[in-house]
């Protein structure tokens, strides 16, 4: 079999279980000396840090012959995120890939969100993806710039419910609509050191979503959920093969892999000064735009014109 990441170091955020534990596993089979990062929460981010859940996948890595480290930094930590980064390089010699995956859940409606829950699921998601890629670009912009060649890979976690939408998710969403916007635009910052920058959007069943009804999902369904389909794209992008692909979203599942198209332009029309006038054009590029997608990510339906949101009966 060939090994596509032999002799890269990678760091992995949120491999203490579920979808990084896969991509930990995989990287390490493929020959990338692994971070396992896990800071050893809860699901929703509470309780003491543990670093077992690392250190079990460390064990399963070491025990298959690989190498790998277990580390308990706080992605949302900005010097904790440095020191991440700095074990790497003082493991194994180098850094070449930083997958942002950890991440936590705090569904609620709208209305009923608390301003804790609302910042617990932003810092988590959204500054624990800029403080570990902050480092890391920091680290491979000096050795560009003191001549060597680099072979950067950021690998971020956006989700469908950030490009297209799920109720209850208001925090979760906005964090994952803002990291999908992160990667465009990282991605077009760091191509001149020589690093690449793209998103996964997984649809799995783990720790994170067994709440959400996947939980009670058939056999067939389960295996198409199962978090191993999300490791090969994640593996073939930490590669030195996948340098031409740089500031996409890819959603992944046993089930599909599709690459998103994000943010189009849709009808348009000669814009007024006068807001008396804004309906009739609102309404005229309405007729011909298209509904947004649900969360399935297929093309929205037909056209529709602006209707009123119900002001009754909801929650």
């Amino acid at each position: 079999m060939a090994r596509l990441c032999e002799g890269r170091v990678a760091i992995v955020t949120g491999a203490g279980r579920g979808i990084g534990r896969e991509y930990a596993l995989m990287l390490a089979e493929h020959g990338a000396k692994v971070v396992v990062n896990d800071l050893g929460g809860a699901r929703d981010g509470t309780g003491d840090s543990d670093v077992s859940p690392a250190q079990s996948v460390v064990d399963e890595i070491v025990a298959a012959g690989g190498e790998a480290i277990a580390n308990g930094e706080n992605v949302a930590d900005f010097e904790g995120a440095k020191r991440m980064v700095q074990a790497a390089v003082d493991a194994f010699g180098d850094l070449h890939v930083v997958i942002n995956n950890a991440g936590i859940l705090r569904d609620r409606m709208l209305a009923n969100m608390t301003e804790a829950e609302w910042d617990a699921v932003i810092n988590v998601h959204l500054k624990g993806t800029f403080a570990p890629t902050h480092h890391a670009v920091a680290y491979w912009r000096d050795r560009s710039k003191a001549g060597h060649e680099v072979s950067g890979r950021v690998i971020n976690t956006t989700s469908v419910s950030g490009i297209y939408g799920n109720i209850g998710q208001t925090n979760y969403g906005a964090a994952k609509a803002g990291i999908a916007s992160f990667t465009n635009i990282a991605a077009l910052e760091v191509a001149r050191y020589g690093v690449t920058v793209n998103a996964i959007a997984p649809a799995a069943l783990t720790r994170m979503t067994e709440d959400l009804g996947m939980g009670q999902a058939s056999d067939e369904d389960k295996e198409a959920m199962s978090p191993r389909w999300i490791a090969p794209i994640v593996t073939w992008l930490a590669s030195e093969e996948s340098a031409a692909v740089t500031g996409r979203v890819f959603e992944a599942s046993g089930r599909v892999l599709a690459v998103a198209e994000g943010w189009v332009r849709g009808p348009s029309v000669e814009p007024t000064d006068d807001p008396t006038g804004i309906g009739v054009l609102v309404e005229s590029m309405l007729a011909d735009a298209r509904a947004n997608s649900g969360m399935d990510g297929q093309p929205g339906g037909p056209p529709q014109s602006p209707q009123a949101p119900n002001s009754k009966g909801g929650q």
